[in-house]
């Protein structure tokens, strides 16, 4: 059975995100080991910070994700300059993957500022959700259900029509 993880940086405080996320986790149990690993937000203590301070934030961040990443994984960075793609090419993708003998598949979510570039060379593929701007939190529940959307469509289920 494959393993999908969603690497992110910070928590999900809100109830409503937590429990949809939780629904799409339990869903995604009959299709693969689901996990969500997270890291936590690093913090910068001036209010506006300046660009040093930032990429500084974005590498620290950076290591701690290529860390939890094995180098037999495929990952998936979710980046704004990404490749768009439907649901059923993302389903693909997740097929492709485990077809071509990668056990794991990691969906890497950064933190407010972006991902280091060190996580984007080392992702086989950069993905975007759209060009619109999304918060973390509500992007790594539509990722929750997107992953569970491509399984649905690789087995013929009903719930994507």
């Amino acid at each position: 059975m494959i393993k999908i993880n969603i690497i992110c940086i910070g928590k999900i405080k809100e109830k409503y995100f937590t429990d949809a996320i939780a629904e799409y986790a339990k869903r995604l149990t009959a299709f693969c080991k689901f996990n969500i690993i997270e890291l936590s937000e690093e913090r910068i203590k001036n209010n506006i910070p300046n660009r040093s301070q930032i990429d500084e934030v974005i590498f620290s961040e950076g290591k701690r994700i290529m860390q939890k990443i094995s180098p037999s994984d495929y990952v998936v960075a979710m980046c704004i300059e990404g490749k768009p793609m439907s649901s059923e090419e993302l389903s693909t993708l997740i097929d492709n993957a485990s077809v071509s003998g990668k056990s794991t598949v990691d969906f890497i979510i950064g933190g407010s500022y972006g991902l280091d570039e060190s996580v984007k060379k080392r992702a086989d593929v950069r993905l975007s959700m759209s060009r619109m701007t999304f918060p973390h939190q509500m992007a790594r529940m539509i990722l929750s259900e997107q992953i569970y959307r491509a399984f649905e469509i690789s087995s013929n289920g009903k719930y994507h029509k």
